[in-house]
């Protein structure tokens, strides 16, 4: 995403938690670096973040160092997956501060981010930051303005959990065919084919037919947090989602065992090991 923003001729400041994943980045692209958030805000007219979970994102914000209490940046946007109540307190913070916040997550993996084809989903309207309009559209294929502050977090949610029900269930039905004597590859082939293919099944082909030689795209451990935020929300507003349960008690039991770090397609692999 960054590289895009490069690519696109904008001047890219960059921070990373770890140092080594940002002296790769400025090896290959002509960007300067921070020594943290704080530097970065004060470099950038937009700051953009996209972090792992909430704590990251508390301690990229908040405190002395963080992005809030900086001076200049005045926009913030979070692109990452992060619980509505804290994009609230972010949202609340940065603007005692004089800033702006805008949770916009995306939807796509790592293929999509590096051929700018993700989809952004903005907790905002495009009048209230029109200079979001160009710098989605250099990281992206399509920003839907959702026009409320948390709106983006929330959709994030639910499209994640329909991609991790998509893949507890694909990898059920590869375990089902297997187990009846047809190859994962002719099967994938059908499902690809199929009233029930997704573009997620395409992108992540090779993860589920041959894992061990792919880069990890998205861990089990991040698939669980995603359903665990969307649980929790779900309980706020007192909606009952059994079948998300389901597949996060899986994905629980799958960590147990050692998948914590694996792609969450991982999943195959552990559902065929659960059967006898």
């Amino acid at each position: 995403m960054a590289a895009n923003l490069v690519r696109s001729g904008h001047e890219v400041a960059v921070w990373n938690r770890s140092a080594g994943s940002r002296d790769a980045f400025l090896a290959a692209h002509p960007a300067s670096a921070a020594a943290h958030p704080r530097e970065l805000a004060e470099s950038s007219a937009v700051v953009f973040t996209m972090l792992a979970n909430d704590d990251a994102a508390r301690a990229v914000y908040l405190g002395p160092e963080g992005l809030i209490e900086s001076a200049g940046a005045k926009l913030l946007v979070e692109m990452g997956t992060m619980s509505p109540d804290l994009v609230r307190d972010l949202a609340r913070g940065a603007q005692a501060a004089g800033k702006s916040f805008v949770d916009a997550p995306v939807s796509g993996a790592t293929q999509a981010a590096e051929n700018a084809d993700l989809l952004v989903m903005a907790g905002c309207t495009q009048a209230e930051h029109p200079e979001l309009e160009q710098l989605f559209a250099a990281m992206g294929r399509k920003t839907i303005w959702l026009g409320q502050s948390g709106s983006g977090a929330v959709l994030k949610l639910a499209v994640n959990m329909l991609i991790h029900g998509l893949n507890q269930t694909v990898s059920e039905a590869l375990t089902l065919a297997g187990k009846a004597g047809i190859s994962e590859r002719d099967a994938f082939d059908v499902i690809e084919n199929s009233a029930a293919a997704a573009p997620m099944l395409k992108y992540r082909r090779a993860l589920y037919l041959d894992e061990a030689e792919q880069d990890v795209s998205f861990t089990v451990e991040l698939a669980e947090k995603d359903l665990r935020l969307a649980l929790a929300l779900a309980s706020n507003l007192d909606v009952d989602m059994p079948q998300t349960q389901t597949t996060l008690d899986v994905l629980k039991a799958a960590r147990d065992k050692g998948y914590g770090q694996r792609d969450m397609a991982s999943i195959l692999a552990f559902m065929k090991g659960q059967q006898r």
